[in-house]
């Protein structure tokens, strides 16, 4: 070996020395604040990553009495079973349209929420209007389209009550494969869009007012200030937010759709998480289940890494 390589390897082998001995000194020196950062370090070891281990069913014919390591391997047989059924278009198809639903109508109602409250000046309304619309977000799904059907039902609803007195038919709003996503999207707004708007009323709250008072100085209107202030003040939380959102674009909520489903909208309800439900919990099909919720799992990684690359590349801090 020549001389100039040995001196590499020995400068390399002291730079890694040097880096590991001051992380031993950081690490001693912040010793509480690692400690305080330990219980949520063993929250996510032990019941976040621990539980993947599970996903090793999804490559093998688990039998619960065989074990993860007594159940045989198949390989990636289960991924091909679910991509050649002939239900798998449609449940991508639904599952698709609703995420995309979601973003395009649901994402943007919060933010344009905590605009509309960030112009609010007296603040005994601002704080009743925000309790209001924080209080959907603690009710649960079951109450919530609990409360959906008493008001859309063609069995003496009040929506459907108020069109027969115009004279027109009753529209079966729950029945209905056309009414299936505008109800599952309305729902979704009522219940928690007022919650989203309290990350983006801290970031407003983070704008320096001196902003403001200089625009104004400058002749500039309310729209003025929106678009040249507070816009892009919450333009990166906006941006964090959209790509976090993004890593659950196939969850579209079990429990929703499932109370929401019934034999006449079934063709256009059937999701993704509906569908390893049937598949996993009704039939004991767990290895199946496991193949298609770890396919939903990496879309979601795989478009967050999209996104936040793309994020970076147009001068955003992105996620990480």
């Amino acid at each position: 070996m020549k001389e100039s390589q040995v001196n590499r390897l020995q400068l390399s082998h002291n730079k890694f020395i040097l880096k590991k001995s001051l992380f031993v000194r950081d690490v001693i020196r912040d010793r509480w604040l690692y400690a305080i950062l330990l219980p949520g370090f063993l929250y996510f070891v032990i019941f976040k990553y621990v539980p993947m281990a599970g996903l090793a069913m999804a490559f093998e014919d688990y039998k619960p009495h065989l074990g993860f390591m007594g159940s045989p391997w198949v390989g990636f047989k289960h991924f091909e079973r679910f991509f050649t059924e002939p239900q798998f278009w449609e449940l991508f198809r639904n599952t698709l349209l609703l995420a995309v639903y979601n973003l395009l109508f649901f994402f943007p109602i919060p933010i344009v929420l905590a605009l509309m409250l960030n112009e609010v000046r007296n603040q005994v309304f601002k704080r009743f209007a925000q309790t209001l619309l924080y209080l959907p977000h603690f009710v649960s799904w079951v109450v919530a389209v609990g409360i959906f059907y008493i008001l859309f039902t063609t069995e003496g609803g009040i929506v459907n009550e108020y069109i027969r007195q115009l004279g027109l038919e009753k529209i079966p709003f729950l029945l209905s494969e056309d009414w299936f996503r505008p109800m599952i999207i309305g729902q979704s707004i009522w219940k928690e869009a007022g919650w989203g708007t309290i990350i983006f009323l801290a970031a407003l709250s983070g704008v320096d007012l001196q902003l403001y008072e200089a625009a104004r100085m400058d002749g500039a209107g309310r729209w003025r200030q929106l678009w040249h202030i507070t816009l892009p003040a919450i333009r990166s939380t906006v941006v964090i937010l959209f790509i976090l959102r993004l890593g659950s674009f196939l969850d579209t909520g079990f429990e929703h759709i499932f109370l929401m489903l019934n034999s006449m909208n079934r063709e256009v309800g059937e999701v993704f998480d509906t569908y390893v439900y049937t598949k996993g919990l009704t039939q004991g099909q767990y290895s199946y289940s496991a193949a298609v919720g770890l396919f939903k799992s990496l879309v979601g990684l795989v478009l967050v890494l999209l996104s936040n690359w793309i994020a970076k590349k147009f001068g955003e801090e992105g996620v990480y």
